[in-house]
């Protein structure tokens, strides 16, 4: 798959163009999956991290009605005794979660649901199933195809004809040559059922009209500062034009700039070369003002007042400062599609595969960018600012479900208090999402999105893998695989976690068959062994 243009045409393009005739019914199967909705599904005995920030409560019950929180109860202390005066009424389905962790359904703020089409070569089925499986509930689809099909797929869900989380649509914004049309296609994503749009960039004048569209009719709008129209329109720029949130960072750092206007760019550098692109996006955050500084605080502080939002999507750039790590990750042999992991691989056409010589210098840079840019995102979310969760999956060999969880990991390592974490993932997302009033937090009257765990994820984010935690049994004297998620509910329906991912582990081995590999052995990187 070449990527010859620039990434803000061709994403839409490669997405959007072959998928426009795949008929939205035959593309996922119709749901088999999950239990229910029941007329009252009761939880016992669980701990509660109600997504909030309010730290972990119990033994508590909780009462579904259908797709709704109807009761919360707490109905002891730790270590005691359960007093059965306190427990809610029996329910048509009783599930006893004593000693395991009840959070909110997971929310990832930017996803993409890859087909068989794309250069990715993976079934929506695949993707959904790994995201259910580490409790993620709702997916905000940034792009993924033409709008029929983002919208389709997000009404399917809510109807829960499908398995998969729920759906909240941004389609993509992209090759629009005049003010008239840009106006004309922001209707049209709102008339198509979209609930907001994504931007690449775009001429300044086309931009604003868009956003001042978007503003009017009442559409949420994100943003990826694609480099080639970051001169003309940083995050500062958007954010005064109505822009609610960015992704990546793209955009920051250049908002930041105080001796400089545009990127230090070597003379030979070209954009559609993706060496050159990833490369010298590891040396941004140096050239921009320093942590503390007057430019620094203003830039955060206009952002703060204008009620933005970052979205930093830090796992999809982890194999940049850590390619070994992360191209080995232990999830690969098991869960990714050998197709996916051809678009993985070393490659100078691939989009984010450019790893035909990356060097310790290279990962060197990268580690300082994550260190100033981690600054900047703590410091944000501690004077009050919208920091929310997502993966950016399916790129650069990070994998659905398993990168979201990653960034939890990665924001903890930027200063985020575990609950902090949660609550992004959680309510913050939520909020971005302006679904608050339905989901984000565990509360009586909101929709039973829940993710249900063995072992405590505030003490650990690595129960939260499909892969779970490396733990000593006391007991035993054995050290095990613990945790991974192990009911999703969503919409009230409780989905057996540990099962849909052994769903997606047949769909790899069967594929590796298919494909004359041997499924036992690990994958390989280069496409030509090493000699010696």
């Amino acid at each position: 798959m070449s990527f010859s243009r620039l990434y803000a045409v061709a994403a839409f393009i490669f997405l959007s163009s072959s998928l426009q005739s795949i008929a939205q019914e035959n593309e996922v199967p119709d749901r088999s999956e999950g239990d229910g909705q029941y007329e009252r599904l009761v939880l016992r005995g669980g701990f509660i991290i109600d997504g909030t920030g309010a730290p972990a409560y119990g033994p508590a019950d909780v009462v579904i009605e259908n797709d709704r929180i109807s009761e919360i109860r707490v109905v002891g202390t730790p270590g005691r005794p359960i007093n059965p005066d306190r427990r809610p009424a029996p329910g048509d389905r009783e599930i006893d979660v004593t000693g395991k962790y009840i959070l909110p359904g997971f929310i990832d703020i930017h996803s993409h649901i890859h087909s068989v089409n794309s250069g990715q070569g993976v079934s929506p089925e695949y993707i959904f199933k790994l995201q259910l499986g580490h409790g993620i509930t709702t997916i905000r689809s940034l792009g993924s195809g033409g709008d029929d099909r983002i919208v389709g797929l997000k009404k399917r869900s809510a109807k829960n004809e499908i398995t998969a989380p729920r759906i909240v649509a941004f389609p993509v914004f992209s090759g629009i040559d005049s003010v008239g049309d840009a106006r004309k296609r922001v209707r049209e994503i709102k008339a198509n059922g979209g609930d907001g749009i994504k931007f690449f960039g775009a001429p300044k004048e086309i931009l604003w009209a868009a956003l001042e569209e978007a503003e009017k009719i009442g559409l949420e709008t994100t943003m990826h500062h694609a480099q080639p129209d970051v001169t003309h329109a940083n995050v500062l720029d958007t954010s005064a034009r109505g822009l609610d949130s960015m992704e990546h960072w793209y955009g920051l750092p250049e908002a930041l700039f105080e001796d400089r206007l545009i990127q230090d760019y070597p003379s030979d550098y070209i954009y559609t070369d993706e060496m050159d692109r990833f490369g010298e996006a590891g040396k941004l955050w140096k050239q921009a003002a320093k942590p503390g500084s007057d430019k620094w605080n203003e830039v955060m502080q206009t952002l703060l007042d204008r009620d933005f939002a970052l979205n930093p999507t830090f796992t999809i750039y982890v194999a940049s400062r850590d390619l070994m790590r992360m191209s080995r990750a232990i999830w690969h042999d098991e869960y990714t599609m050998p197709v996916l992991w051809d678009f993985y691989r070393p490659s100078p056409v691939a989009h984010g595969s450019y790893w035909f010589y990356w060097t310790t210098k290279h990962e060197v840079e990268w580690n300082h960018n994550y260190k100033l840019w981690m600054q900047f995102i703590n410091e944000y979310k501690n004077k009050g600012g919208k920091v929310g969760v997502g993966s950016d999956t399916g790129f650069i060999y990070s994998l659905y479900g398993f990168g979201y969880i990653q960034e939890f990991e990665l924001l903890q390592e930027a200063g985020f208090h575990p609950l902090e974490v949660i609550r992004s993932a959680t309510l913050i997302n939520a909020e971005e999402l302006k679904m608050e009033d339905q989901i984000g937090s565990i509360q009586v009257g909101k929709k039973a999105d829940l993710a249900i765990v063995d072992e405590n994820p505030l003490h650990n984010f690595k129960v939260l893998y499909g892969t779970g935690a490396i733990k000593l049994n006391e007991e035993t004297g054995l050290v095990e695989r613990v945790g991974g998620v192990r009911w999703t509910i969503k919409d009230g329906i409780v989905y057996d976690a540990f099962q849909l991912r052994a769903d997606v582990r047949k769909m790899v081995r069967d594929a590796k068959i298919a494909a004359g590999m041997n499924p036992d052995k690990p994958l390989a990187i280069a496409n030509t062994p090493h000699s010696e």
